[in-house]
């Protein structure tokens, strides 16, 4: 931003300063239709600038806003004109309204966000999209702020799932409401791996109640293409291009309500499965087998999941395990890890976070493989003659003890994952 500031304003940046002192920005709205009725349930707001100007497009006028810093306004401007305006012409009917919002700005100002929110028309329930591209760069961010717009009474949508396979792998965390396949997925039909992402979707759809919309749907055959992936609703020019007028929507409010937001309840994973009969104990140098399986099976998923670590202390981290977990890297959508002393990138591609001595997670060894099939983890806390635990000690490593237990259901794994990714963030 200093750059930005030491030099002469860039033409699309006055421009961009112009747009939003006259208030001229637009929204296009695209309907959402249901695939077995063809009634529109709710619409998409698309940003768009003044008509004719360099600044037409959403793409110019995000990447000028960025460059001028003014990338939070612009983002409060969009959001209350569609709110505005889509509250103006359903005049008091339940309307739906879809938004977009820059990964970013929810991590940075979401402040800016609820405070658009907050002055919605009381008929207008908005259902927030999230890219699954945002998710890998600061999963802990983007897990509070849905957290956050849940409290707010907004549901969530994982937008182009599929673009990537590893997508699919933050959807345990994120549960989102509504699901948004990827336009690629549907030309790609014959593709086993598109078969195996749908799978995923319609399993997920299937527990959560989730709607699974399918996007870019253009002509009959698309429809058909649509239902096979498992698609509860569509978007696409089938039904008309985008414009500013809002098409009648018939009420569906309860189809995009908000998953009640539960704080995660327990501080660490030891105390998520302390009540666990299977509890056992045993030296690290037969628990290490158990570890590098999950590593294994992580690398060998066809969807690829998240890895999580803990490792008590970074001089853990030795330089055979960050071998391993280079490669894990390498081929994973998320791999974060936790320490004493841990550094922000303890090995190529690998999320760090540092744990204080007196932090008890400090104590614990654990590892976590969640995804859309695998969800397994290896919890453990070492049995120390000393408080401290995790402190040298003349007992050889291999001979340090552990009370541990392998778990391989789901919702007490996504528990688990949620207390280690809740302690990760972006340097």
């Amino acid at each position: 931003m200093t750059a930005v500031l030491n030099h002469r304003p860039t033409s699309s940046t006055a421009e961009l300063a112009q747009v939003l002192r006259a208030g001229a920005l637009r929204c296009v709205y695209q309907p959402l239709v249901d695939l077995r009725s063809g009634g529109a349930v709710g619409h998409e707001a698309l940003l768009r600038g003044p008509r004719g100007s360099a600044l037409e497009s959403p793409l110019a006028l995000l990447d000028a806003a960025r460059a001028a810093g003014r990338l939070g306004e612009l983002e409060r401007a969009s959001l209350e004109h569609s709110l505005r305006v889509v509250g103006h012409r359903s005049e008091g009917r339940p309307v739906t309204l879809f938004v977009n919002v820059e990964p970013t700005t929810l991590t940075r100002r979401l402040d800016v966000v609820l405070d658009a929110l907050a002055d919605r028309p009381p008929h207008v329930q908005v259902v927030v999209e999230i890219t699954e591209r945002a998710l890998a760069a600061d999963p802990a961010g983007i897990l509070a702020a849905a957290d956050a717009l849940r409290v707010a009474g907004c549901a969530i949508a994982l937008d182009d799932v599929g673009a990537e396979p590893a997508s699919l792998a933050f959807v345990p965390l994120l549960r989102p409401e509504v699901v948004k396949l990827d336009l690629a997925l549907l030309r790609t039909l014959d593709d086993p791996m598109t078969v195996t992402v749908a799978g995923a979707v319609r399993a997920y759809a299937e527990e959560s109640g989730a709607e699974v919309v399918a996007e870019g749907i253009e002509v009959e055959d698309d429809l058909t293409r649509a239902l096979v992936l498992g698609a509860t609703l569509g978007q696409g020019w089938l039904w008309g291009r985008p414009d500013e007028t809002l098409a009648p929507t018939a009420p569906a409010t309860e189809r995009f309500v908000a998953h009640r937001v539960d704080p995660v309840p327990h501080a660490t994973p030891y105390a998520a499965v302390a009540g666990d009969s299977r509890l056992s104990r045993a030296p690290k140098r037969l628990l290490l087998p158990l570890s590098h399986t999950l590593e294994l099976a992580a690398m060998q998923s066809r969807l690829p999941p998240l890895l999580l670590a803990c490792f008590q202390h970074v001089r853990h981290l030795t330089p055979a395990t960050a071998r391993r977990y280079t490669g894990l890297a390498s081929h994973l959508p998320f791999v974060g890890v936790l320490g004493e002393h841990m550094p922000a990138e303890p090995v190529p591609g690998v999320l760090g976070g540092p744990l204080h001595p007196d932090d008890p997670l400090a104590l614990e060894w654990t590892v976590v493989v969640l995804g859309a099939h695998e969800s397994a983890a290896l919890v453990a806390r070492g049995v120390a003659p000393d408080p401290g635990g995790s402190r040298p000690t003349a007992q050889p490593d291999g001979d340090r003890e552990f009370d541990f237990v392998v778990t391989h259901d789901r919702g007490r794994v996504t528990a688990v994952a949620q207390v280690l990714i809740g302690r990760l963030a972006p340097s």
